[in-house]
């Protein structure tokens, strides 16, 4: 109809459409960049430059336009808190381009398209580097356009679902998922640097085994077998380590059908590294020293702010005795609790928790890990060595002394686990009756135990060595070191609701 309003997309799909009359690409297939955007201060006025990226500002003032290109730099490893995005001013004058060419950028460049510019740097009256443009190219089109302030938007699962734009508006988002692609560089590094292999193992696996968590589930069609995306890459990594190679590490894509909440994904990326002959006190040393250094790689000192406080990591962190605290929680030796409901009725005798949060509980074990996780870990702040924990890891080594104890630590800062580690149960024997015990749990409803995994127990029984290893969840670091509101806020594409069918943006 002659009075239809045109939608900003559809006016966009015009102008490729008029693009293609003429005889041209509204799309094209490359541009040969001779400097980099975030480069350009290097360079002496009048080098000719070749630079591109995504346009997000277009001022006209008659025969005159500025413009200013948008693209992410990679040369800040001097200091990972300032913002990597970088931008360079263009500009276009009737006198240098001419008048067609002039006319052709206001009709058909627009804000959040590519372009690609040749010209000249100068310097404005108010000193801004700018490329003097002389021609120019119309990379590639966009159809929808950039929000100005999408970073203000109420619909927080449209922010994640759109991160490419989420991004390029929000310096915080920017600078979350840049750190964390540097540190995990810089994390390979350094264990690759102490001599660890780096390896890879199934992602399909047809155990469940490695952490008490719930699986995903899925089916091997050609084999016609169930299995499921594992929760932990723990038992084949130690089984790389009974072939030999006594320094491995792997940073491991994992799966766990949880609940959603601020801090936990579905699909993490955990760091999982084990050594032969070690016990939990070289780990503790090792990660000690690991998380010092990554947090001085990043800041440039041994110290980042979370929660509005200042976080200082000490070369040694001060240390807690889990039993001993537990104890004056309840007020009893927990060590003394076999039987799961006993010790339910003494917790709730005692008012420590509730009885709908003890409901799912059918271990001992799990009873204990949730009175930690209510009652004693939300009281850590400074960063703490948490050891003498009570057995309740399936695949920790036991104490020789009290075998009611496990040779196992956690470093708790502000209220949350940074990382577990322990030296490994290698006595094939006990594994057998560990497992044995959680298949129990498994039958009363326990979701989160563990499978007997026959295949781990027969590569023990092959010899593993004195095994200590540790794990801590990449996206976890990230959400402390850099004080996210969420943990989404750490990946770059976070699972989110699919867009529903005739929405606003189809609409459009």
């Amino acid at each position: 109809m002659e009075n239809e309003v045109l939608s900003e997309f559809d006016i966009k799909v015009e102008k490729i459409k008029k693009l293609e009359a003429l005889g041209e690409k509204a799309y094209k297939a490359k541009f040969h960049k001779t400097h980099e955007i975030h480069d350009l201060e290097k360079y002496e006025l009048g080098t000719k430059v070749s630079v591109a990226g995504r346009m997000t500002f277009k001022r006209t003032f008659g025969k005159l336009i500025f413009a200013r290109l948008y693209a992410i730099g990679d040369n800040f490893d001097s200091d990972l808190t300032q913002d990597m995005r970088t931008s360079v001013q263009i500009s276009l004058s009737l006198n240098i381009v001419g008048e067609e060419a002039l006319q052709k950028f206001k009709d058909f460049c627009d804000i959040g398209d590519f372009v690609g510019v040749n010209g000249e740097l100068v310097r404005t009256q108010t000193g801004e580097l700018t490329v003097q443009v002389e021609t120019f190219e119309l990379l590639s089109k966009a159809l929808r356009g950039l929000p100005e302030k999408f970073h203000g938007l109420v619909d927080t699962d449209a922010r994640y679902r759109q991160r490419y734009l989420d991004i390029i508006a929000n310096e915080k988002s920017r600078k979350a998922v840049w750190v964390r692609f540097k540190v995990t560089q810089f994390i390979r590094d350094f264990y690759i640097k102490h001599g660890f292999l780096e390896v890879e193992t199934p992602v399909l696996q047809n155990a469940v085994g490695g952490a008490l968590a719930k699986p995903f589930h899925t089916h091997h069609n050609a084999l016609d077998l169930d299995m499921n995306l594992r929760i932990s890459p723990e038992t084949f990594l130690k089984r790389v380590i009974a072939c030999g190679f006594d320094k491995v590490f792997e940073i491991a894509k994992d799966f766990r059908n949880e609940g959603l909440c601020v801090d936990k994904l579905q699909e993490f990326t955990m760091l999982e590294s084990y050594a032969a002959y070690w016990d939990f006190e070289d780990s503790i040393k090792f990660y000690t020293e690991l998380f010092r250094e990554t947090c001085h790689y990043v800041f440039g000192k041994y110290e980042f702010m979370s929660n509005g406080r200042m976080i200082e990591l000490p070369a040694e962190f001060p240390r807690m005795d889990y039993v001993a605290t537990l104890n004056n929680i309840l007020g009893f030796d927990v060590l003394e609790m076999t039987d799961a409901e006993e010790f339910k009725r003494l917790v709730l005798e005692k008012e420590l928790l509730e009885e709908y949060e003890l409901a799912d509980q059918f271990t001992v074990g799990g009873i204990i890990d949730l009175l930690y996780k209510r009652k004693m870990r939300p009281n850590i702040i400074e960063p703490t060595i948490l050891y003498n924990y009570p057995n309740v890891v399936p695949l920790a080594r036991y104490n020789d002394k009290d075998d009611r104890l496990i040779e196992m630590f956690q470093l708790v800062i502000d209220g949350q686990e940074m990382i577990k580690g322990y030296s490994e149960l290698v006595n094939p024997i006990q594994q057998k009756r560990n497992f044995e015990e959680q298949a129990k749990a498994k039958l009363k409803g326990d979701a989160e135990a563990m499978d007997y995994d026959k295949e781990y127990i027969l590569a023990m029984e092959h010899g593993f060595p004195p095994i200590s290893g540790i794990g801590f969840g990449i996206d976890v670091f990230i959400y402390h070191l850099m004080d996210c509101e969420n943990i989404r806020d750490t990946i770059l594409f976070p699972i989110t609701k699919p867009i529903e069918e005739n929405s606003k943006q189809d609409e459009e």
